[in-house]
């Protein structure tokens, strides 16, 4: 198996499946990349920046396409593009199109979670048995023994479902997905150490469907997406492959050599809470802004969210984990809440500081362990210049 990604999506065992799910693929040669650079004086007459970084991403880093959006203290929001959007026919990229978020998925659920616990329906420190009786068990694995809390936080030593899957791209049941992470030995036990698990959100899903009734996408969709106004961010329904509005096309490469293959219209019910929804690098700064600005969480719980643990590889050194939210340290002083997602076709970073400050970056692709250090690079940059 390949080395998991930075927000904890594997890459293993799913290879050719994914070529089997884009049964149209586009077969890219690395020749291609050669016609991502624009003239170089087009690159002269936009020296911003975030231009210059998305600029790098596609000429060095060999990324199909790259978008970002970035929101001033008090200014307005600008949308950035760089690279080409479909290499098979070479459309412009869609300024500020939508891309799959993955584990930014995360943090609306934790969000649910929270109003929930606000709400008294759900105790952060309750067990997880108290929800899901009996559902949670397996070897090392006691529903009774971990809390929502851990679910949360990456600390329940639940083992992770997507280690386990195979190469079927297909629509998968969450049970389903919780039986598979319980044929496997817990990592560790409850509250002991820390771990990046999708298997945790998937049963912070279950439970927001077991204490509402409802299913978790009508809830994100109500207490999160309408009352923000996130446009242009959606769940995706059971069976739904294609991305629905403006989109650069995205992309997966078997190896550094290997051709670039069309992966944007696939299903991702495999990620499910844990990392399914798709939204803009727009979306994504209102979200995160409004978050912290205290719109979506009473102050107790957004406290609580904001109390973190240190958090290891995946990802990046000096980060902190919450409760589906994370920290990062900001090379010009202080931190940035956000969360980051990783998904086939696509890899998004950014988030927003104490002051006002927002950005987030999306590239076309899922690029090497040291492109993404790049993009964290890139977000640190813009948000410090």
């Amino acid at each position: 198996m390949r080395e998991q990604t930075w927000q904890g999506f594997r890459s293993s065992g799913r290879r050719s499946g994914r070529r089997r799910a884009v049964s149209a693929a586009v077969a890219v040669g690395v020749m291609t990349m050669g016609a991502l650079a624009p003239p170089a004086a087009s690159a002269a007459a936009r020296p911003h920046t975030v231009q210059r970084g998305l600029n790098a991403l596609v000429h060095t880093d060999g990324v199909p396409a790259a978008l970002a959006s970035v929101k001033d203290r008090g200014g307005p929001t600008r949308a950035y593009t760089a690279g080409v959007g479909d290499l098979a026919t070479g459309a412009k990229v869609p300024r500020d199109g939508q891309v799959r978020m993955g584990s930014n998925t995360k943090t609306f659920t934790a969000v649910v979670v929270l109003q929930l616990v606000g709400e008294g329906k759900v105790g952060l420190d309750a067990p997880v048995d108290a929800y899901l009786r009996g559902l949670v068990r397996g070897d090392g694995i006691d529903g009774r023994q971990i809390t929502v809390r851990q679910l949360l936080q990456h600390t329940s030593g639940l083992p992770n479902y997507s280690k386990y899957l195979s190469d079927d791209i297909r629509y998968y049941d969450p049970r389903e997905l919780l039986d598979l992470a319980l044929q496997h030995k817990a990592d560790f036990a409850p509250g002991t150490n820390w771990a990046y698990s999708n298997t945790n959100y998937l049963v912070a899903g279950l439970i927001v469907q077991k204490v509402t009734g409802r299913p978790l996408t009508e809830e994100i969709d109500q207490r999160v997406i309408k009352r923000i106004g996130l446009r242009h961010t959606y769940f995706p329904a059971p069976g739904e492959e294609m991305i629905r509005e403006r989109h650069p096309r995205g992309y997966y490469q078997e190896s550094a050599v290997a051709p670039l293959v069309d992966a944007t219209e696939w299903d991702p019910s495999w990620a499910w809470a844990a990392g399914q929804m798709v939204s803009t690098n727009s979306d994504l700064n209102r979200f995160f802004s409004a978050l912290l600005a205290g719109r979506l969480l009473p102050k107790a719980q957004l406290a609580q969210m904001r109390t973190t643990v240190p958090a290891s590889y995946p990802f990046p050194a000096g980060a902190r984990y919450g409760l589906g939210l994370v920290s990062m340290p900001l090379s010009c002083g202080g931190v940035y809440w956000g969360h980051g997602g990783s998904m086939t076709g696509y890899e998004t970073r950014g988030g927003v500081t104490e002051d006002g400050r927002a950005a987030n970056v999306a590239v076309t692709m899922q690029p090497s362990q040291a492109v993404k250090q790049r993009m964290d690079g890139f977000v640190d940059t813009v948000l410090c210049r």
